[in-house]
């Protein structure tokens, strides 16, 4: 398959490393710091891109794939707000757009562990629910693309929660997340239920961005042949 990479730090040079390893062929390498452009022909014969920058860059990124009919697929977060233009390209001009706030494998799982012990809190008042999540400090977005979607995970299916605050003065219907930035870390998330007599605690910790970029890879592949507006739900059948 003949992919694109968008984005070229060191996200882009893992997704690169295991395409390849996988028999897949990069075309093309557009960066800050290049000289491939979208207009460039070896662009044009992507069968798809995948997108990893910066989320004041990425919505402009994917018009242009649009433009030449390359199907995305991507990581970048703090962008949603434009995802009702991403979805109209998708149903109006037959664009494909997989789209995932965390593409590791265990973060998917973790996300539907996370959903079913929210499920199962509803028949226990005693314990409230906060988050913890810590990045790396080049990460800019606070919480991370991947909080906001366990904390969606448990306000979809716990009734006492309905939105999520950064605020250590949550209301009872929000659930605090603490984000924190240091060093050189990949990615930790922690789900606390905390009651008068005990915690529970449901973690995930990524060890490397390997993991990261499997699962892109493994979407790309996914994504070929396909249209519409795909996730990881659609790609891991859960």
């Amino acid at each position: 398959m003949k992919i694109a990479l968008i984005g070229y730090g060191k996200m882009g040079k893992e997704i690169e490393k295991i395409a390849q390893e996988r028999g897949h062929e990069i075309v093309s390498r557009i960066d800050v710091s290049s000289s491939d452009s979208f207009d460039d022909n070896n662009f044009k014969t992507a069968e798809v891109a995948i997108e990893f920058t910066r989320p004041e860059a990425a919505f402009a990124n994917y018009q242009q794939c649009f433009k030449h009919n390359v199907p995305v697929v991507s990581g970048t977060t703090g962008w949603l707000d434009k995802m009702p233009e991403i979805e109209k390209a998708c149903t109006s001009e037959a664009q494909t757009f997989f789209y995932a706030s965390n593409f590791s494998l265990g973060v998917n799982i973790f996300f539907e562990l996370n959903k079913q012990l929210a499920r199962i809190m509803n028949k226990v008042k005693e314990y409230d629910v906060s988050m913890e999540e810590v990045h790396h400090t080049q990460k800019l977005d606070e919480p991370s693309g991947t909080a906001i979607t366990l904390a969606e995970g448990i306000s979809d299916n716990l009734e006492r929660k309905s939105d999520w605050t950064l605020n250590e003065q949550a209301q009872d219907s929000e659930i605090y997340i603490k984000a924190i930035r240091e060093g050189q870390v990949p990615g930790i998330h922690t789900i606390k239920y905390d009651s008068p007599v005990d915690e529970i605690l449901i973690h995930h910790s990524a060890k490397s961005r390997k993991g990261f970029a499997l699962g892109a890879v493994l979407a790309a592949e996914f994504t070929k042949g396909k249209s519409g507006l795909l996730t990881m739900n659609d790609l891991l059948n859960f």
